[in-house]
């Protein structure tokens, strides 16, 4: 049996692998790790919109009560509200019922430590190990020592929280919002509003099934569409726990991660804001966002792939931003996880500031052409040893010179070998990338 705990919580399809069972043994686990278990211990929870949610809401916060811990109820609010939550409340725990980008069938369970920062892998190994014991051997209070339950409508808290982090009104800006139907569909018009911008929103209705169906931060075309035919001045997509943020300009390009802390490290650069004047990235960034870092006097540390692994570097830095292409992008001056809400917020406030458009901002990174393929093998690892493959991409990595790239990972969860090549010719590109996976599928594949 693999680790339950992936890279960001406990995920699973809802009711068939992450089971209401799961999840009160969980709550259960949780409680006992993450809290002292003495009077007014108590976990903060929330949770998107998608239908099975309440499901393992309900069986999740039984367990919590179970081990006589009390819980304060957010009801629907974003990953990142449940972090600031937790910390502002000074919880000893919160937690998030959600699957963020993936679709309605998925849900899952993460954690937020009292600090508001996900847990470390050591405190998820030791809630794991609870969970596989063979008999349950926590303690079970009676009487008035079981955990109470307690409503804790915190949305306001958090709304002024993200009002605190601009500087700009935004008046006479318009922006279209796309809310992916999911736990952004209210707290971000609330707070463009209350900006002063003029906003239109799109998928803002939720109803337990449409969360991330053809909308928000992984279907950008939406927002494209809606910016270009109402003329408006920036689109803001967010995924379905609105920890993610992908933005269009008002020529309808996209922006990405990448774009998105380009622009705010220079800004944030120019007012001496940007710690060790660095930024944190994955391995999956583009090229082009490094060769921009590196003409503004900007170095970038480069991490695995996932948020926790740029948030470890950030911590142990002491950098200030870092962020996933994907638009997964965390200022630690102002909070403890990536926020798509409060992201949008920073971007806008740069623009206004700025006096230029979002498409201006933006021209000061040119992106690299990239190329992606996936090989099924018989043994993910067996590449980094094979004599072939090795020689292979050498002979990959002279011909893209200096000006490109090759990344070579496996999947985490699958007999996947993923090639990416990067550089400014296509056509090269497409051959390189050609022929390394030709031999991998020779020496490895499936």
């Amino acid at each position: 049996m693999g680790r339950l705990f992936g890279t960001d919580g406990v995920r699973g399809v809802a009711n068939l692998e992450l089971t209401p069972e799961l999840a009160f043994r969980l709550g259960r686990a949780g409680a006992y790790v993450l809290t002292a278990r003495h009077r007014g211990s108590r976990i903060v929870i929330g949770k998107d919109t998608r239908i099975s949610s309440d499901m393992l809401e309900s069986a999740f916060i039984s367990g919590v009560l179970s081990m006589g811990v009390d819980v304060l109820r957010l009801g629907v609010i974003s990953t990142p509200g449940v972090a600031f939550i937790t910390r502002h409340l000074h919880a000893d725990a919160g937690v998030m019922i959600s699957a963020s980008h993936n679709p309605v069938e998925d849900n899952g369970i993460k954690f937020f430590g009292g600090d508001g920062f996900k847990l470390l892998d050591d405190t998820e190994d030791e809630i794991e190990r609870l969970l596989n014991e063979s008999a349950d051997t926590l303690p079970r209070p009676t009487g008035a020592n079981v955990g109470r339950l307690y409503e804790e409508p915190a949305a306001a808290l958090y709304e002024r929280f993200l009002l605190s982090t601009v500087e700009h009104r935004f008046e006479g800006l318009h922006v279209v919002l796309d809310c992916a139907n999911g736990a952004a569909s209210h707290i971000a018009p609330a707070v463009f509003r209350q900006l002063g911008a003029r906003v239109t929103v799109l998928n803002d209705q939720p109803d337990g099934v449409n969360i991330n169906v053809g909308c928000g931060s992984t279907h950008p075309h939406v927002a494209q569409r809606a910016v270009l035919a109402h003329e408006a001045d920036i689109g803001l997509s967010f995924d379905g726990d609105a920890d993610r943020l992908i933005a269009v300009d008002a020529t309808g390009q996209v922006i990405d991660g990448d774009y998105i802390m380009a622009i705010c490290a220079r800004a944030m650069k120019d007012r001496g804001l940007l710690s060790n004047n660095t930024v944190v990235a994955t391995v999956m960034s583009n090229l082009g966002f490094v060769k921009a870092m590196e003409r503004m006097g900007i170095q970038v540390e480069r991490t695995a792939v996932g948020d926790r692994y740029v948030m470890e570097a950030m911590r142990q830095g002491q950098h200030v931003l870092g962020g996933e292409q994907s638009g997964h992008i965390i200022f630690l001056n102002h909070t403890t996880t990536g926020d798509g809400i409060l992201t949008a917020l920073q971007l806008v406030d740069v623009v206004v500031g700025s006096g230029k458009s979002l498409a201006e901002l933006a021209s000061i990174m040119t992106r690299y052409p990239q190329l992606l393929e996936n090989v099924r093998v018989r043994d993910k690892q067996a590449w980094r040893d094979n004599p072939r493959i090795q020689e292979a991409l050498r002979v990959g990595e002279q011909m893209l010179g200096d000006a490109g790239r090759i990344l070579v990972r496996e999947s985490g969860t699958e007999p996947i070998v993923r090639v990416m090549v990067e550089g400014p010719d296509e056509r090269v590109l497409q051959e390189c990338i050609g022929r390394i996976v030709r031999v991998i599928r020779e020496e490895l594949g499936a």
